[in-house]
């Protein structure tokens, strides 16, 4: 007989560990299955100001803060000669004003550790190979690593698996036609950098100085380590060659645009690329879903569509709608009646909206001009800043009221 389970979580990352942990503080039975084993590496190592809040609800902030992980007071930015930072203890309305980068291996650990220890079951090296959501209670079979299938019965399930976003897969609801697709190529190195223009608590994103819809980042993490990222559309990288003409892999093309940015010549001197740490490509993530709910099951963070990691708003985002689909989920299993387009899917869309308007006027450029123009005042600084913080559900800032009319 399959085994019953109040709530079905697909996949151990942040999002899915805080969904356990806010489910168990209610008294519900979860089940959480994760594809991978841990602890495994995985890109997205920046938390925002918003994220820290929700993992303060989640009951497990204090646990993470004594972690050795970075410091992240703010995010810096870098084109041509220009610079200019935002610091989150100078930002509209209230929230916390300071977040960490973390080594993903062990935070996103440590966080499913604490869901198990507070009574969720959690499968690792397991698969949703089919979900039949057609009546209640939803029937899922799952297939272990060694082959192995069983039965899993849920009263609703919530899918927290990523950008492998199982349930659009399984229902054919991922859309990736009309959207513009780039790459991504990322590692970590030794930056040993000493130079004082460089502040280890602030992401450094930069602008090439040439093409302007690409961008690198630099994420200072513990012991002079960095993680560095360069983003971009395919096309750039497709015909990319040396001098003598061999197509350029993701460590080539990595060292390639990291060396035309002026700052970064200036501070990296010394940086340690070749370190044993792989060289890792994600082609063409972007992609989006129907809708992020239906009969019997949710979509949380990257499964209901990816963001564009400009703004390392990934992981926050997706600890928070964790938050705000275990509330509307609470009250349904005590017997309320909920509409989840307008409880869920609507407020998790208002602040998604604020971030995908911001996206698309920084590849645009208009956002780039206005990020490095010095004259904006110190208010309107302030309002840009709670975004980058991670507060885009935040109505009373005049730039999240904006970005919904655009």
């Amino acid at each position: 007989m399959a085994k019953q389970y109040d709530v079905v979580i697909i996949g151990a990352g942040p999002a899915g560990s805080v969904a356990a942990l806010l489910l168990r503080q209610q008294g519900f039975s979860v089940c959480v299955i994760e594809k991978q084993h841990f602890p495994r590496y995985v890109v997205g190592e920046s938390l925002l100001p918003l994220g820290m809040d929700v993992l303060e609800e989640a009951g497990v902030l204090h646990i993470i803060e004594n972690e050795p992980f970075q410091l992240k007071n703010g995010i810096a930015f870098t084109y041509q000669n220009h610079y200019t930072a935002f610091d989150f203890r100078h930002k509209h309305g209230k929230g916390k004003n300071f977040a960490l980068q973390v080594d993903r291996a062990r935070f996103d650990q440590i966080l499913i550790h604490q869901a198990q220890q507070h009574g969720a079951d959690v499968h690792f090296g397991e698969t949703v190979i089919s979900m039949d959501n057609s009546a209640a209670p939803v029937q899922l079979k799952i297939q272990q690593n060694s082959g192995i299938q069983y039965d899993l019965h849920a009263r609703f399930v919530l899918d927290a698996s990523g950008y492998f976003r199982a349930v659009p897969r399984l229902l054919g609801w991922e859309i990736t036609q009309g959207i513009t697709q780039h790459n991504v190529y990322h590692t970590q190195i030794n930056d040993r950098i000493t130079h004082p223009k460089f502040d280890r608590n602030k992401n450094l994103i930069a602008v090439h100085p040439e093409y302007r819809d690409i961008w690198m980042w630099l994420i200072p993490l513990d012991n002079q380590r960095s993680s560095v990222g360069l983003v971009g559309q395919a096309k750039y990288f497709k015909q990319a060659e040396d001098k003598a003409g061999k197509l350029l892999g993701a460590s080539e093309l990595l060292k390639k645009y990291f060396s035309e940015v002026p700052l970064f010549q200036k501070i990296m001197p010394q940086a340690e690329w070749d370190n044993g740490f792989p060289f890792h490509y994600i082609p063409s993530y972007s992609a989006d879903v129907q809708a992020n709910h239906g009969n019997g099951f949710a979509l949380l963070g990257n499964a209901a569509g990816f963001l564009d990691p400009v703004f390392s708003s990934g992981i926050s985002s997706a600890m928070y709608s964790a938050k705000l689909a275990v509330e509307v989920l609470t009250r349904q299993l005590n017997g309320e009646k909920v509409d989840w387009q307008s409880e869920y899917a609507s407020r998790q869309g208002y602040g998604a909206q604020v971030f995908k308007t911001s996206i698309d006027n920084w590849y645009n450029g208009s956002l780039q001009d206005w990020v490095f123009n010095p004259s904006h005042s110190p208010e309107s600084r302030e309002m840009l800043c709670a975004v980058l913080a991670g507060y885009a559900w935040d109505s009373s800032n005049p730039y999240v009221r904006d970005a919904q009319l655009a």
